[in-house]
């Protein structure tokens, strides 16, 4: 899993203090999330398609206790293509805020999780081998959360280019899996994972305040330089 962890196609939008007093809160273009919380209400299109991804994530790990491989891999697609189209749908309808990042990114935890689980649970003899590069993928993304935890008191949710990579490169992981196919592209995308935790701890280590979606490390230093310079 990944800080955005793993997200699709969420570009970059104002930070908090950028964003039009009309909007309420930061925007997201990367999660589902109203254009006004206050005005709109919380539950539109983009995150009710969170919402949907989040509460699957239970039936993900329903399925693969009742041991059924199929629907697993089925859901698992299902669920990712909310991913897709819930980061889509908040730009096009300019329903983007930080409520949606959030819920967005825990989202995709809770998918992560669940997927692992699910796999662990049904494949573990051929993915025994691949449980160091789980753990790196893992223990980076809890030392990013408490890094941010600590300096911001929040998770991040930066959605970065990796993140968005990440989720890609896992699917195609899974469905080698479940598919008996192999499990080295799932090794590579925990690889890909792991860095893309590793480059989130660097900007939380390089922003001074917290911010959503920052797509790079590049990204947050150039926020920073431009907050500098509007000070001086």
């Amino acid at each position: 899993m990944s800080e955005g962890s793993v997200s699709h196609p969420k570009t970059q939008h104002p930070t908090p203090s950028e964003t039009p007093v009309a909007d309420g809160v930061p925007g997201n273009p990367g999660s589902g999330g109203a254009g006004t919380e206050s005005g709109s209400g919380l539950w539109t299109i983009p995150n009710v398609l969170s919402a949907i991804r989040l509460v699957g994530c239970f039936g993900l790990v329903g399925l693969a206790l009742a041991e059924k491989p199929l629907p697993v891999l089925i859901l698992f697609v299902i669920l990712e293509m909310t991913d897709w189209f819930d980061g889509r749908l908040a730009i096009a309808l300019n329903q983007q805020t930080e409520f949606g990042a959030k819920l967005d990114s825990t989202a995709d935890a809770a998918l992560a999780g669940s997927t692992l689980f699910a796999g662990l649970w049904l494949h573990w003899a051929a993915l025994q081998p691949e449980v160091p590069f789980m753990v790196a993928a893992i223990g980076t993304y809890v030392a990013s959360s408490l890094y941010g935890v600590w300096k911001f008191r929040r998770i991040p949710t930066y959605h970065t280019y990796g993140a968005k990579k990440s989720w890609g490169l896992i699917t195609i992981g899974v469905v080698c899996i479940f598919g008996g196919w192999a499990t080295w592209p799932f090794r590579v995308a925990l690889i890909v994972v792991t860095l893309t935790n590793l480059e989130a701890i660097l900007i939380t280590r390089v922003l001074t305040s917290p911010q959503v979606d920052v797509l790079s490390i590049f990204h947050a230093r150039r926020l920073e330089r431009s907050d500098q310079s509007e000070v001086t």
